[in-house]
């Protein structure tokens, strides 16, 4: 459950990296949900990095929460396996 749980949330982050890029409608109900949830997922992660070029600092500071939530989520899963 962890491990999926991590998943998700890495998965959530890349959308929304992805509809960023392809710039998605941000009117979009959708769009929205993915912007709102990814936002609150990364919260902790935001202007880490603040380079000049605005796509590499969106990607880095969205992409960084997704590594650490998949990191995080698959030790303490694989932890709790092992026992």
């Amino acid at each position: 459950m962890i491990h999926t749980i991590a998943d998700v949330a890495a998965g959530l982050l890349v959308l929304w990296i992805l509809l960023h890029l392809l710039e998605a409608n941000q009117g979009n109900v959708f769009v929205q949900f993915v912007r709102d949830l990814a936002g609150w997922l990364s919260a902790w992660s935001h202007d880490i990095f603040t380079m000049e070029n605005e796509q590499v600092r969106f990607v880095l500071n969205y992409g960084l929460p997704a590594v650490v939530y998949l990191f995080i989520g698959h030790g303490v899963a694989a932890k709790i396996r092992h026992r």
